[in-house]
C-alpha cells in the first residue's frame, strides 16, 4: 500500500490572518493588571499582615518615586 497523494489542509492553517481574539481576551488581563497596580500604588487598601520593615521601606520608596 502506498501513502495517499492528496491531503486536506488543517483547520488551523486555513484561518490564517482572519483569526481574531474576543474582546475579553484583552480586557480581563488588563483589568487584573490594573487592579494589582492599584494595590501596589495605594498599599493602604491592601490590608496585609505585618511585613518585613525593609520590604515595606522599599515599597514606600518606590511609591514616592512614582508619584513625583
Amino acid at each position: 500500500m502506498s501513502a495517499p497523494t492528496h491531503t486536506r489542509p488543517h483547520p488551523a492553517t486555513r484561518a490564517g490572518a482572519d483569526s481574531r481574539l474576543p474582546w475579553w481576551a484583552l480586557a480581563l488581563p488588563m483589568l487584573a493588571f490594573t487592579a494589582l497596580l492599584a494595590l501596589i500604588l495605594n498599599p493602604s487598601d491592601a490590608h496585609a499582615a505585618t511585613g518585613d520593615p525593609a520590604l515595606t521601606h522599599l515599597f514606600e520608596r518606590a511609591q514616592q518615586l512614582i508619584t513625583r
